[in-house]
């Protein structure tokens, strides 16, 4: 089961290449993504900050220098939107690893199971680069930002000197701050070889303890089904995902793992990692019971790396802080993707999104405004989860308690409906569960911001289109 924005995804992959992203157009649907032709693939991309430059890029130096800072799917999808824009200055796309830009969702979902090729991951095949003319240095961690004098400076001691900047730098697990925390086979999921150590663990592990139920933790629980391992959740909340979801939603997805044979144990604590010779052999709770592993998967959020920026003197709290067209303090510096604490006009509000749909949109938009152009990033927040047999995508924001209705369009048990969360008559969110193509007319909904007939709303003969024509007085 693969969501539908994901299922477009995939579908645009060639058998033995990786997809390409598109410039993604301000005011297209609210995934907003397409696919153009790739090439083929080759090695030469600059590893350990090594890189081969032609004349033709040696020419660029002499016009302006973009830099982008952070190998993920924003910064990706920034470099190529810069040339698909028209950019033909330099562009340079610095990260810490060692794989070129990838995308994230597989990890927890297809690759972890093992049902995707690992090549279907990256964002580019290895060629776009050099094809497009942009440098891509891997590993190669970025150690200080000068804003006075546009320069960053990398571990080597290199220097790059730079007319605007792009930080893409993502977040990091947050690590469990509990005895036996550094055992072998405790587990965090973020990177590709994250990704590659908890697949191989699922080989011979025959039971795995996960603490975290939020979206990681459900999905690593899945993937852990599936592979034929024994999984137990623990969780310090009352129902998985309820600070996301609220408890109406959330006790759907306890019954989903429950029913998949997956113990979830909610409502406890956490107080030791166990082990014997440096190896983990469970888990204590608070409440002195032990329960027994062979591999901990710890998935109890992430926190964006803000630590450049910060040194740097730029305006940090939960995230980059940056306006609607995603500048920051410094005129010249820019951020996206999962560290960027983003001005959103829809909701009157900043906030950071640790998903993969403002990863995609964002950079595009950062890319824009780097060249000079006003564009804002307003599209309605969206994510997106497979388990199991539930596909599910998620429209729009709602945060703990600020709901007063949940409505339901179709029959849970029938494993097919849409949950809207209202305030006042609006519609704040949508969840479409193993529905498809009704999620931009979810997001108008949600942009309404008009009280909508809620016995029309929750009833599936009435279709979304005709259901906010009426609301418009269309």
């Amino acid at each position: 089961m693969v969501s539908q924005y994901a299922r477009y995804w995939w579908s645009t992959k060639d058998d033995n290449i990786a997809a390409v992203l598109a410039f993604i157009e301000i005011g297209t649907s609210e995934a907003g993504f397409g696919a153009i032709p790739t090439t083929a693939p080759s090695n030469d991309v600059g590893v350990g900050c090594l890189f081969r430059q032609d004349e033709s890029r040696d020419a660029m130096t002499r016009r302006e220098t973009f830099v982008i800072v952070g190998g993920g799917l924003a910064g990706a999808t920034a470099a190529e939107a810069l040339r698909t824009q028209g950019f033909d200055g330099r562009v340079v796309l610095i990260d810490d690893e060692t794989e070129r830009p990838y995308n994230r969702p597989p990890l927890s979902k297809d690759y972890l199971q093992g049902k995707s090729e690992k090549e279907k991951i990256y964002v580019h095949p290895e060629r776009w680069y050099d094809d497009n003319g942009v440098e891509l240095r891997l590993n190669c961690p970025v150690t200080l930002l000068d804003t006075t004098a546009h320069q960053l400076t990398v571990e080597s001691g290199e220097q790059f000197d730079y007319d605007k900047l792009l930080l893409t730098t993502g977040s990091s697990p947050r690590h469990l701050k509990v005895p036996g925390s550094d055992l072998g086979g405790v587990l965090y999921l973020r990177r590709v070889a994250d990704c590659e150590a908890i697949k191989a663990a699922f080989v011979t592990a025959k039971r795995v303890a996960i603490i975290g139920a939020g979206w990681i933790g459900l999905e690593t629980a899945a993937a852990a089904r599936v592979a034929g391992v024994e999984a137990i959740v623990l969780e310090t909340a009352e129902l998985p995902l309820v600070r996301v979801l609220g408890p109406e939603v959330a006790e759907i997805f306890l019954n989903l793992h429950t029913r998949h044979g997956v113990t979830m144990d909610m409502s406890v604590e956490v107080a030791e990692i166990t082990g014997v010779e440096h190896r983990v052999t469970g888990v204590r709770l608070g409440d002195g019971r032990q329960i027994d592993a062979d591999v901990v998967v710890v998935g109890v959020g992430i926190t964006p790396n803000t630590e450049l920026a910060e040194a740097a003197g730029l305006t940090v709290d939960n995230g980059i802080v940056v306006d609607e067209n995603l500048k920051s303090s410094d005129p010249d510096v820019f951020a996206a993707g999962d560290v960027a604490n983003t001005w959103y006009p829809l909701l009157d509000r900043h906030l950071r999104l640790e998903h993969w749909s403002a990863a995609l949109n964002q950079g595009p938009v950062a890319a824009a405004n780097m060249m000079g152009r006003r564009v804002a990033y307003d599209r309605v927040p969206y994510f997106y989860s497979d388990q199991y047999d539930l596909g599910m995508e998620y429209s729009g924001f709602v945060e703990p308690g600020h709901y007063d209705q949940i409505v339901f369009r179709g029959e849970v048990t029938e494993g097919k409906y849409i949950v809207f969360w209202l305030n006042q008559g609006r519609v704040l969110a949508g969840m479409n569960v193993n529905v498809w193509d009704v999620t931009d007319a979810i997001a108008d909904l949600v942009r309404l911001g008009k009280p909508i007939n809620v016995t029309r709303l929750q009833d599936p003969e009435v279709d979304l289109e005709d259901l906010l024509r009426g609301a418009r007085g269309v």
